[in-house]
């Protein structure tokens, strides 16, 4: 399945930030930073990972489970006419 491409541009810069969050989580360490404060960069860094893959999980959802225009407006006018008989 091929998606949308603004979808991969922006889990593309999604994962950008989340490399340099990382790059500072390895600086924080190098430089003996306290424990809280790099469980909380940490914690951040997975949070905007997880975002990231929900999007791809849900704009890849929308795509397999997206009707064709024409079948709605089919499915539409038969639930119309249903109801109205």
């Amino acid at each position: 399945m091929e998606l949308p491409q603004e979808v991969v541009d922006d889990v593309r810069k999604r994962l950008r930030r989340i490399a340099g969050q990382v790059q500072g989580v390895e600086r924080m360490l190098a430089e003996g930073r306290e424990c809280r404060d790099v469980v909380a960069q940490l914690s951040a860094a997975t949070k905007a990972l997880e975002q990231a893959g929900f999007k791809l999980v849900a704009s890849g959802w929308c795509i397999a489970f997206r009707i064709p225009k024409r079948q709605r407006r089919t499915a539409t006018q038969s639930k119309r006419s249903s109801a109205c008989s």
